[in-house]
């Protein structure tokens, strides 16, 4: 126990020290260049959760989507992968991520064990799930799995890199306020809740790596795990 608690501080806490300062010019440009994609990236989130389960265009709208996060994310600037605490240095977030992932994955599903008694929030986390009763369980999982890295790429790359106060604040509001566009209140909630964890972890390791393996573990298991309970 004391182990994974070790593992998890190193995570979400024990910031590692780095130089990312960029200078006025360069930040202004990524400030205005995340402004616009999170715009366009709202508009077709909206659009393609509003789209029928087993209508042609959902594959590809979620597609374009994650097309939206990761063009306006290397289109923003520089990127970097991170580092986290580790014996006697510091190690690229591998293990560590995928275990905060597997742990926030655990806390959703005794969550939607309580929220299934809810008729008015069950049947908002029902009507999310329903995509998955249409088409191949893999390609869904696929899918998941690109829009989570692509996701993390913007939100916790770009996005978190043009706020000069308080990232983690700023970006989980961002994130849920896009997810918002869904008109799915249970949705939303679900980013700000995994917006404020992978938040830490980017304060926590300076880059990228560690929220987008814990963005992705966290996809999967509630792709796996949820819909049997709705």
């Amino acid at each position: 126990m004391s182990s994974i608690l070790s593992l998890l501080r190193r995570s979400l806490l024990d910031v590692v020290p780095r130089d990312h300062r960029e200078a006025p010019a360069v930040l202004r440009r990524r400030q205005l260049v995340t402004a616009g994609f999170a715009v366009l990236g709202a508009l077709v989130l909206g659009v393609s959760l509003r789209i029928e389960p087993g209508n042609g265009w959902f594959y590809p709208a979620t597609v374009a989507l994650a097309a939206v996060w990761v063009i306006g994310s290397f289109a923003s600037g520089r990127l970097h992968l991170g580092w986290i605490g580790g014996g006697s240095g510091v190690v690229r977030p591998v293990l560590a991520p995928v275990l905060v992932g597997l742990l926030l994955a655990g806390l959703f599903v005794v969550g939607a064990l309580v929220v299934r008694q809810v008729p008015y929030l069950g049947d908002r986390v029902a009507g999310v799930l329903g995509y998955t009763d249409e088409g191949s369980r893999t390609v869904l999982l696929l899918i998941a799995g690109l829009n989570g890295v692509a996701e993390e790429l913007f939100f916790r790359g770009a996005v978190y890199a043009a706020v000069t106060r308080r990232p983690v604040l700023w970006t989980t509001l961002g994130y849920t306020a896009v997810t918002l566009a869904t008109g799915n209140v249970m949705l939303a909630l679900a980013a700000a809740v995994l917006g404020l964890v992978v938040g830490l972890e980017r304060r926590a390791s300076g880059g990228i790596l560690a929220p987008v393996l814990t963005h992705v573990t966290w996809s999967a298991v509630m792709l796996l795990v949820l819909p049997p309970l709705f």
